[in-house]
């Protein structure tokens, strides 16, 4: 092979000489060499190994050299990193070793004195047999000794024998990479074999259970269409017998029908009759309550009764409850008893009604989105409105402990209670419940179920919350 590589833009331009050193390409060719003193033998062909080795040789004493004695298309590649002198400068140093003897007799003088005893031995004409065939091959070509050609192809030959030598143990490590896999291979696929031998065997021994259910199932299923046909065969008798009693029941609804008409020809009847014995048994009534009142008037001028201006919830008031008070606690625990608000007005319709209110247990239910002052004035102003549409005594309990200020004005008819410091809403409800005279209708709301069974022992008439709430949202 050529020494030089081909033409770098990077190199400086190494002249026009080109010979079996400098030759471009990588084929046989080789130019007219400049022949040494003596010499018309032309250049031989390098081996690839021997060629980059004299160029790095070449390169490595190259800066050490005077600057007089390098010649100009060298002085810049001189002037080269190490690793990039060798490279880029290939050809241009090629190409002078082959056209300038002088100057590969002053490198060939340094490379020598670099190679010490290998140099010597080269110069003789002999190579030790330990020898690297490249490094002798590469010194013979600068010093061209006596046989120096005969060192080369030696170092040629023996570079081919080395390439020859790796590919062989290549191709001898890749058969036995191929053997490896194939023994691999091999056994992997006696182990997948013994895997389908097995899945076979369970394959059919599923199959052999699967053809025993198959033979189950297919006697079910005539098990089941014989069933079925039976069961049509049954099916058929009673819609006959549902039919014929579907008739019957026909003709007894019209005959059931018939009596109704005449009954309610009867009840029509009998509640025209009704009607005039009420309107006098209503007649009756009237002269009896009158009567009564007559008797009750003259009996409060005979015992000089004056009317009353205090009822019994202001007694409790006064002896149980701070008005106006405290700030609220939390609520009791809540039970329901019922929510109708036309029971609440059935129960207000009740002569002297006394309606008690369990306040912070109706307006956490029904506002507690709100402030405790705007709970109390909407709660108190509904129950103003309640006051003066019935006419009833309305008390209205809360928790409270200590002072609060900014209540808002009681509306006519509503009287609001605070319990005391030590005492709750609930045991204030149920003392106003115990003042109260047998008799009386007193309607206590409150969701509490301890406060609704506690009232209910007393006679009063519990109601849910939301009994009240909805006779507000109504009015």
């Amino acid at each position: 092979m050529p020494l030089t590589e081909p033409y770098d833009d990077h190199t400086p331009d190494p002249g026009t000489v080109a010979t079996g050193l400098d030759a471009a390409g990588g084929g046989e060719d080789t130019a007219a060499p400049v022949p040494e003193t003596g010499s018309s033998e032309p250049e031989p062909v390098l081996p690839e190994p021997v060629r980059q080795r004299i160029v790095t040789l070449t390169a490595a004493v190259l800066p050490g050299l005077p600057a007089d004695e390098v010649p100009v298309p060298l002085r810049r590649v001189a002037k080269f990193a190490p690793n990039r002198r060798a490279r880029l400068g290939a050809p241009a140093i090629a190409a002078q070793l082959t056209a300038d003897p002088l100057f590969r007799q002053r490198v060939t003088a340094r490379v020598l004195a670099d190679a010490g005893d290998l140099g010597a031995a080269v110069v003789e004409g002999t190579a030790p047999a330990a020898a690297d065939p490249v490094e002798v091959a590469a010194l013979a070509y600068l010093a061209r000794p006596a046989g120096w050609r005969d060192l080369v192809d030696a170092s040629g030959a023996a570079v081919r024998a080395e390439a020859d030598s790796a590919v062989v143990a290549e191709l001898v490590r890749e058969a036995e990479q191929r053997a490896t896999r194939a023994e691999h291979d091999r056994a992997v696929a006696r182990v997948e074999a013994e895997k389908l031998r097995d899945e076979l065997a369970r394959v059919r021994d599923e199959l052999g259970q699967l053809r025993e259910e198959h033979r189950v199932l297919a006697r079910t299923l005539r098990e089941t269409q014989s069933r079925e046909r039976r069961a049509n065969e049954l099916l058929a008798t009673e819609r006959g017998r549902a039919t014929r009693a579907a008739a019957d029941a026909d003709a007894e609804l019209r005959r059931v029908r018939t009596r109704l008409a005449e009954a309610e020809a009867v009840a029509g009847v009998a509640r025209a009759s009704a009607k005039e014995a009420r309107s006098v048994d209503d007649a009756k009534l009237w002269l009896l309550l009158e009567t009564i009142g007559q008797a009750a008037v003259g009996l409060r001028r005979e015992l000089a009764l004056d009317p009353v201006d205090r009822l019994p919830a202001d007694f409790v008031a006064d002896a149980f409850a701070d008005q106006p008070t405290a700030a609220p606690a939390g609520p009791s625990a809540r039970a329901r008893d019922t929510d109708d608000p036309a029971r609440l007005d059935q129960l207000l319709a009740l002569p002297k009604a006394h309606l008690v209110v369990d306040g912070y247990n109706v307006t956490k239910r029904g506002f507690g989105e709100m402030s405790l002052e705007q709970q109390r004035k909407r709660l108190i102003t509904g129950l103003g409105g309640i006051a003066a549409q019935t006419g009833d005594e309305v008390t209205v309990v809360f928790d409270g402990a200590e002072r609060m200020h900014g209540l808002p004005p009681t509306p006519r008819g509503v009287r609001v209670l605070f319990s005391r410091k030590g005492e709750t809403a609930d045991e204030l409800i149920r003392r106003l419940v115990r003042a109260e005279p047998p008799g009386r209708p007193v309607v206590v709301v409150s969701s509490d179920r301890e406060v609704a069974d506690g009232v209910r022992r007393h006679g009063a008439y519990p109601l849910g919350a939301d009994a009240l709430l909805r006779r507000l949202a109504r009015s």
